[in-house]
């Protein structure tokens, strides 16, 4: 059954999706537009399903803050080649994620599900929404975002309290370069640290000392090795390096009430 090149044209317009998909269609419904429209659905939510496992180390973060600075909101958005994160549809469908996720919040994400199943259908690569924050700023609180270029793959969304702008964001920065895990000791689970503190007692240089002085002795490795890598407070500074993040933030007068930290990478 030959099918008009115009209604070809049609459901492509409707679809975006590449001619020969649109012809294959039509043909297989009859030319029934409506049917023939809802078949590329089915094959694009398939086509996801089929490629819901494969490594999406490319991408995009993007982020904006309010005019007013009150609403700071960012999105990680991943997908499998960088050819594809240049893509015009997909940095659409980012910049969609991002209004969603600032009008509603992160839970928005859900609701552009089968936009991004009809789109991974598309473009033939699994796209996902790596994460997403939405930060709401009250009276003496400051939020700020940055996002390393060129390539865009690492993002930080921040909350401060007595920050100035510019301080918001070389902490922002900060968190972006040094990738802390924690904002302070506290939140690191105790099992976790119990691990830790186990290696560091089997180390031959620690069996070595006289047994007294050995927890003190494994304390200061925690603290030098563990915490300093990955406790945003104990970290170097990366703008005065011989002082820790958390002496520069009080010597500002600045506490650090939230952030998040997104990066796309192999």
């Amino acid at each position: 059954m030959s099918v008009p090149a115009s209604l070809v044209k049609e459901l492509r317009e409707q679809t975006g999706a590449g001619m020969m998909d649109c012809k294959r269609a039509l043909e297989e419904t009859g030319s029934d537009l409506e049917a023939a429209r809802r078949l590329l659905r089915e094959r694009g939510m398939a086509q996801a399903a089929k490629r819901a496992g494969r490594a999406t180390s490319e991408g995009l973060v993007g982020y904006r803050i309010a005019p007013d600075g009150r609403l700071g909101t960012m999105v990680a958005v991943g997908c499998e080649t960088e050819p594809v994160s240049r893509n015009d549809e997909f940095q659409t469908f980012a910049q969609r994620v991002l209004e969603a996720v600032e009008a509603e919040g992160p839970d928005a994400v859900s609701v552009l599900e089968v936009e991004r199943q009809e789109l991974v259908g598309k473009i033939s690569e699994n796209i996902v929404v790596v994460g997403a924050a939405r930060y709401e700023a009250q009276d003496g609180e400051v939020l700020a975002a940055y996002v390393h270029p060129p390539a865009n793959k690492i993002g930080v969304l921040v909350k401060t309290r007595g920050a100035t702008a510019e301080a918001a964001r070389q902490l922002a920065m900060h968190i972006a370069f040094a990738g802390p895990r924690f904002l302070d000791r506290t939140e690191i689970p105790d099992e976790e640290i119990a691990t830790e503190r186990a290696i560091y007692e089997k180390q031959p240089d620690v069996q070595a000392k006289p047994e007294h002085v050995r927890p003190k002795i494994v304390e200061g490795m925690l603290a030098k090795r563990f915490f300093a890598e990955h406790v945003l407070g104990d970290q170097q500074w990366i703008h005065e390096p011989g002082k820790t993040v958390g002496q520069a933030l009080e010597e500002q007068g600045v506490e650090v009430l939230a952030y998040d930290r997104y990066a796309l990478s192999r």
